[in-house]
C-alpha cells in the first residue's frame, strides 16, 4: 500500500534562457537548449511516519531542445542531513514513484544520470534565494523589481514546478554547476521563486 505524504515550503529556479523564460509557455527556449538547476526547502513535510521537515533537494536539468518535445537528461541531490529513512522516502517522491506533481515533473526526464547525496544549502532572503550543493553547484537569484517597486509574477503556467502558486520573475547573479559531464557558467539569465505544497498517497 502506497504510504501519504506531504511536502511545504520554497523552491528557486536558474536556467539559461532570458528573463521570462519561454519553456513555461510550452515554446522554445531562449536559446537550443534549457539548461537548469531547481532546488527546495521542505519546511514541513512526512512520508507515512517519516519526518522530513528542514531538508534541501536539488535537481538539475538538461534539455536538450524544446523542453515539451524531448526528453531530458537529469541528476538528482539529496541533503546530506538526511537520513537513511528520510533519503529513502525522498527518493519515492522525487523520482516520482510516489505520484503528485513530481511524478509529472520526471515525466519528462528520459535519462538519469544519477543520484547523490551531498550538503545542500538553501538560503531565501527578501527577494533573493540561492542554492549551494556542495562541489557541484552555487546559484543565486534576485525577483526583479516591476510597477511600483512591487514583484513580477506568473500564474496558471503550464510547465510549473509549484502549481498553485504565482511565480516570482527572478534574474540570476550566477549559476554555475559541473557533474556527469555538464558544465555551466551563466549570469544575468532566468530565475523563478514561489512557495510549493505537494502531495500524494
Amino acid at each position: 500500500m502506497a504510504e501519504k505524504w506531504k511536502l511545504n515550503g520554497t523552491y528557486c529556479e536558474a536556467c539559461n534562457c532570458d528573463v521570462g523564460c519561454p519553456c513555461v509557455f510550452l515554446s522554445a527556449p531562449t536559446d537550443a537548449e534549457c539548461t537548469a538547476l531547481v532546488g527546495w526547502h521542505i519546511d514541513k513535510g512526512s512520508y507515512g511516519s517519516v519526518d522530513l521537515g528542514n531538508l534541501n533537494v536539488a535537481l538539475a536539468v538538461h534539455s536538450p531542445g524544446h523542453m515539451a518535445k524531448v526528453k531530458w537528461r537529469a541528476a538528482l541531490y539529496f541533503d546530506q542531513k538526511a537520513s537513511e529513512k528520510q533519503k529513502d522516502a525522498l527518493t519515492q517522491i522525487f523520482t516520482g514513484q510516489a505520484g503528485g506533481h513530481p511524478g509529472m515533473l520526471v515525466s519528462h526526464v528520459g535519462d538519469v544520470l544519477g543520484i547523490k547525496q551531498v550538503p545542500i544549502e538553501f538560503t531565501a532572503d527578501g527577494k533573493r534565494r540561492s542554492l549551494k550543493i556542495s562541489g557541484v553547484a552555487e546559484a543565486d537569484i534576485e525577483a526583479i523589481e516591476g510597477q511600483g517597486g512591487a514583484d513580477v509574477t506568473i500564474d496558471g503556467h503550464p510547465l510549473c514546478i509549484a502549481p498553485g502558486y504565482k511565480a516570482v520573475v527572478a534574474k540570476s547573479g550566477r549559476l554555475n554547476y559541473q557533474d556527469h559531464g555538464l558544465h555551466w557558467e551563466i549570469s544575468g539569465k532566468n530565475g523563478y521563486f514561489s512557495p510549493f505544497s505537494y502531495q500524494g498517497d
